[in-house]
């Protein structure tokens, strides 16, 4: 395609998204989805409030003012998260770093939309399920019918393997070996691949799914897919594992109170690894973190889940008694804070 016609904004455009993101970058087909998800975006909006044609906005009509007031629109209007709106800027941001190699006579303007921070995010508690949970919904499961019986395997997947969604959807037969070792090949963020260890009973359940399906394991097919025959997508994922929740509430009262997604079926498996003894720096490898302290978080729970155990335990008779010191007139400030 010549893009000879085409004014500064559209040509950058054309050259990010073609040649930049996936030949000098190699970047994911998601991340470049979610990179023109962002700017799609903002073009709308800028149109929007400049009354302009969409087609004909260019470089000049991008100012930092513009990026500001299109995230405070995302946050406002469309009721987005912090995160949802830093990955919005993230993308911007991307785009604009890409336009200052391109155009260096427009080195102000960009450094200025460059400038643009990213918000501070509050850390939220994990919600994630607990073994006996994970049973109950495991156990709500309708396997008497073919969908059931596929609902089955992609919860028992999820939880063994503690992979993203999308990790989980793209899953090909060829990517599960069945014979000892037991594993499956999972393709994760920036195209890094990992082996995920299956528990026999894993492979078993799969085992025979692939047989009630006539999966051959050298095949290419999709494992998932939804009752139509296409491919089954995150939100069929969610909507599977929220209508098993619910079902699973009448018998397990705890998960009601619970936010869950499919996310905290990955926090599931880490919590259980943990439990179970396995270190973080396995459990970074199973889950296919980028870096160890992401995994880090998962230590804090636990660190937590061992202080509210150690608050139900009664102390050895002859501990003296919790006391709260009141403050004293000779007390120094640090032994008055030592003493609470």
């Amino acid at each position: 395609m010549k893009n000879n016609h085409l004014n500064g904004l559209a040509r950058s455009l054309h050259d990010f998204f073609c040649d930049y993101l996936p030949g000098l970058r190699g970047m994911s087909s998601h991340t470049i989805q979610s990179y023109r998800d962002s700017l799609v975006l903002l073009l709308r909006f800028l149109a929007s409030e400049k009354n302009h044609d969409p087609a004909t906005l260019d470089l000049d009509n991008i100012s930092p003012e513009d990026v500001i007031a299109f995230l405070n629109h995302l946050e406002k209007e469309r009721r987005n998260t912090v995160s949802t709106r830093n990955v919005r800027l993230a993308a911007i941001h991307a785009f604009f770093r890409y336009v200052t190699a391109q155009f260096p006579d427009r080195m102000e303007q960009t450094q200025r939309i460059l400038g643009i921070p990213l918000k501070r995010t509050r850390s939220h508690l994990i919600d994630y399920l607990e073994y006996d949970e994970i049973c109950a919904v495991l156990s709500s499961v309708d396997r008497s019918v073919p969908q059931g019986r596929r609902d089955y395997v992609l919860l028992v997947v999820m939880f063994n393997t503690g992979a993203r969604v999308q990790e989980i959807v793209d899953l090909r037969a060829r990517d599960f070996q069945l014979i000892r070792p037991f594993q499956v090949l999972l393709y994760g963020k920036g195209r890094k691949v990992r082996i995920c260890p299956l528990w026999p009973q894993t492979a078993q359940i799969i085992r025979e799914f692939f047989t009630e399906r006539g999966l051959d394991l050298s095949s290419n097919a999709l494992v998932f897919l939804n009752q139509r025959g296409e491919p089954l997508t995150r939100f069929g994922v969610r909507y599977i594992l929220t209508k098993q929740i619910e079902c699973a509430k009448k018998i397990t009262p705890t998960l009601a109170g619970k936010k869950l997604h499919p996310h905290s079926m990955r926090h599931s498996t880490a919590i259980h690894l943990l439990k179970s003894g396995v270190d973080l720096y396995t459990i970074s490898h199973w889950l296919g973190h980028a870096s160890i302290n992401t995994t880090n978080k998962y230590a804090t729970i636990d660190l937590e889940m061992k202080r509210k155990a150690l608050a139900q335990a009664e102390p050895p008779k002859g501990y003296p008694q919790e006391v709260h010191t009141a403050w004293r007139s000779d007390a120094t400030i640090l032994e008055w804070l030592e003493s609470l």
